[in-house]
């Protein structure tokens, strides 16, 4: 898959002010992380939550269910079938300890005919070098 990353995250050369940065190609950015995720699991919090949009974009159920904590994951889950993920705004990165971060991002989709704004303050968690979305607060 070359075209651009469903996650949004733009090339960062040196120097480049923002309006000349790429796009990452889905296979150098999340794409090595979804579909290799035991060989190549994401290396932070924010690289885990970014491969997670795009696994919702993607509809890949088996990354999403692999990516959330035991301790808080669903038995299944279902995703909207008509929903058209728009982009992903990540609003901050905060590592609190080694194996403990949150970030916040705001996340826009349509359903339906109707617009969609997921803005939330996720927490993750290291567990044997893996990161897991745990859990999260919606925000205004």
């Amino acid at each position: 898959m070359t075209e651009p990353c469903p996650c949004g995250r733009a090339s960062t050369h040196p120097g480049a002010k923002a309006a000349k940065r790429q796009p990452l190609p889905f296979l150098d950015c999340c794409g090595r992380y979804v579909s290799e995720r035991s060989a190549t699991p994401a290396p932070d919090a924010e690289s885990l939550m970014r491969s997670r949009y795009s696994a919702f974009v993607l509809g890949d159920l088996p990354y999403l269910l692999a990516t959330w904590h035991a301790s808080t994951r669903p038995a299944d889950l279902t995703l909207e079938a008509a929903a058209k993920w728009l982009g992903l705004d990540v609003r901050s990165h905060c590592v609190l300890d080694a194996d403990h971060a949150e970030v916040e991002f705001v996340a826009r989709c349509r359903e339906g005919g109707r617009a969609v704004r997921l803005h939330e303050r996720s927490r993750f968690v290291r567990e044997l070098g893996c990161w897991f979305y745990v859990d999260g607060d919606n925000l205004p």
